[in-house]
């Protein structure tokens, strides 16, 4: 069966709360999983005294050591914790707006280049 790694909610209404699992891909959400890697709370905390940043942040809690076992023996992550294992360094992230960006300009050029309709010359119709 193929595994998974993706979040199972917990919390309240509007109060949500996710725990990082690895489950079998037809089980359901909240289902019990093999096993809970870490936790995600997606609701912004305010920044703690002395931060440099002073931005508001959002909680991820990571075991790496097991997290980079189930990727090596073939748990596939849903792309919400493909993101949250790219924010943690364990994985490469999948889309980068500086190369969507690129990807757009170079298919107008691309685009521009080609003639819509090849004109023939007049004398060999």
């Amino acid at each position: 069966m193929v595994l998974k790694i993706r979040l199972a909610r917990f919390g309240k209404r509007h109060a949500p709360f996710y725990n990082i699992v690895v489950a079998h891909a037809r089980t359901a959400r909240d289902s019990k999983p093999l096993e809970v890697l870490g936790t995600y709370d997606p609701i912004p905390k305010a920044p703690k005294p002395g931060d440099v940043n002073g931005r508001p942040y959002k909680d991820i809690k990571l075991d790496r050591s097991r997290a980079q076992y189930w990727l090596g023996v073939g748990a596939q992550p849903s792309d919400t914790c493909w993101r949250l294992l790219s924010m943690t360094g364990l994985l490469e992230p999948k889309y980068r707006v500086g190369q969507i960006q690129e990807q757009i300009v170079n298919a107008d050029k691309k685009h521009k280049q080609k003639p819509y309709v090849e004109r023939t010359p007049a004398g060999s119709a």
